[in-house]
């Protein structure tokens, strides 16, 4: 194995599970986002962030959320202009990342958005209990993010067998990124509103994280089987799930749980990160870690243990399978009618 992959797969694993076993010691509201804006900055290629670049991660989540608060009066008394103001919210950050923006912060404008609509008719006491809960879920996932890189730093490069910088590839197209975009909230937008008219709890913003991962999977993602790659990173992220979740049933404790997690960040990032960059399905298998842990650590909160949240893991198993099957029947269907088309010209990002 390459040494930088092997480096790369060691600090996800740490880091992700350390985030892990905090957030489930302190067990506060939306503690599992920790690890999971742990893993998603781990599971990419890039150094350390320093604290500027730390910063601009942490607003990046907030800083959608808090304008959401200005969406109130819309949502309650003039709901259709508030989901129009929402539709353009989730279009652009979509679109950031399909014109070639830092899949992370992309990532993080989503979530910010899309668990707003977990509270379904929004109140400014859920709002700011929300932002509350992200500000300090993104401040510790951001510091285990330093300490996996304090662990096992980047290591030191060799000049004799450094080479040029490649250049820098060329972007989409303007055309190519607003269908990329439209397609990811053509996978969104719907599950997203029905949520809203459910009037949901929090209780949906666990689906939500899911729903927003797959919209940037959608939006980054060009290749031809995309939409089958929805799919597969579910039914593995639901297997990682499941098999973590028996295992726990028979030693229900913390250190079992840290040790799970942290093999299954060496399993699925032995598939993630290849070489001196990333594996040619990385995509898929990040999305397939991101979605056991979104499913296995709510779960452990709700009541470790019991039979109610044994079934519960597994009903939230099927609905996250069934939420893939329409993003892949969505992207299937939006493919279909509106095929993808290669641009003559392309212009630098």
């Amino acid at each position: 194995m390459h040494p930088v992959a092997a480096r790369r797969i060691l600090r996800l694993a740490l880091g992700t599970a350390l985030s892990l076993c905090f957030s489930q010691a302190v067990a506060w509201q939306y503690s599992y986002i920790a690890p999971v804006l742990t893993l998603v900055i781990l599971a990419t290629p890039l150094p350390v962030p320093n604290l500027k670049q730390g910063l601009v991660f942490i607003i990046a989540l907030l800083a959608p959320t808090i304008a959401s608060m200005a969406l109130v009066p819309f949502l309650m008394h003039a709901r259709w202009v508030g989901i129009l103001l929402m539709t353009l919210a989730l279009f652009y950050s979509f679109y950031f990342t399909a014109r070639g923006g830092a899949a992370v912060l992309g990532t993080f404008m989503t979530v910010g958005l899309t668990l707003v609509v977990t509270i379904g008719s929004v109140n400014s006491a859920a709002l700011i209990s929300l932002v509350e809960a992200l500000a300090i879920s993104a401040a510790f996932g951001l510091a285990f993010v330093w300490v996996a890189h304090a662990l096992l730093p980047d290591l030191p490069s060799n000049p004799a067998t450094a080479a040029a910088p490649p250049p820098t590839p060329a972007g989409p197209s303007l055309a190519e990124a607003r269908r990329d975009a439209l397609r990811a909230l053509l996978v969104v937008l719907p599950i997203a509103l029905l949520f809203l008219f459910m009037s949901g709890s929090s209780s949906y913003a666990v689906m939500m994280l899911k729903v927003a991962s797959m919209g940037q999977q959608a939006s980054a993602d060009r290749s031809a089987a995309m939409g089958r790659s929805l799919l597969e990173s579910t039914f593995w992220g639901g297997v990682g799930a499941i098999v973590g979740w028996t295992t726990l049933s028979i030693w229900p404790s913390l250190l079992p749980y840290t040790l799970l997690i942290g093999l299954a960040g060496l399993l699925y990032g032995r598939r993630i990160f290849q070489g001196p960059a990333v594996a040619p399905k990385f995509s898929m298998w990040s999305y397939a870690f991101l979605t056991m842990v979104i499913i296995l650590a709510p779960a452990v909160l709700d009541a470790p243990g019991s039979e109610g949240s044994g079934a519960a893991i597994w009903s939230r198993v099927w609905l996250f399978m069934l939420i893939a099957l329409y993003g892949t029947t969505a992207v299937a269907v939006f493919n279909a009618f509106w095929p993808a088309k290669k641009p003559a010209n392309r212009i630098p990002v």
